[in-house]
């Protein structure tokens, strides 16, 4: 993406870019024609997902890598990444998973995880389950069409 100048739509170049203390980015572009120049400020989501996306404000100063974002992904170690759901609290409604039904849940993709965990609680809430077993989960999976 290149940004043209507004007056004589020339391509701008980046002049500066400073992270700011609120997690937000100050981003600005000149003109070399004519030395008109635009600031775009990011918002601090904004930022993280320009971070997220390995985008190089400005442009790269060296080729891009293959697999270069998947790289830097796994170089930086989430904190909750190895989490087991045995680990998490059960919720206060009194819904006790048991050991497989555990097991089971982590075979779920962990971005789906929490949502899947919280529609089986709900199901057996609503049928008066008070334990989650392999067998409840089947039930609810087909309760839900999945």
């Amino acid at each position: 993406m290149k940004l043209s100048c507004g007056n004589c739509a020339q391509a701008m170049q980046l002049v500066k870019a400073t992270d700011l203390a609120d997690g937000s980015m100050s981003i600005i572009f000149g003109c070399a024609s004519c030395g008109n120049r635009v600031s775009l400020l990011t918002n601090p989501g904004e930022t993280q997902l320009v971070r997220a996306l390995d985008v190089q404000i400005g442009g790269r100063t060296v080729p891009p890598e293959p697999m270069g974002l998947v790289r830097s992904a796994l170089a930086r170690q989430r904190d909750d990444a190895f989490v087991s759901q045995s680990d998490v609290p059960q919720p206060k409604e009194g819904v006790i998973w048991t050991e497989d039904a555990l097991r089971r849940l982590e075979n779920v993709p962990a971005f789906v995880r929490d949502m899947a965990r919280k529609s089986i609680e709900r199901y057996a809430m609503e049928k008066g389950c008070h334990q989650i077993t392999p067998e409840v989960m089947d039930l609810a999976r087909k309760a839900t069409g999945g």
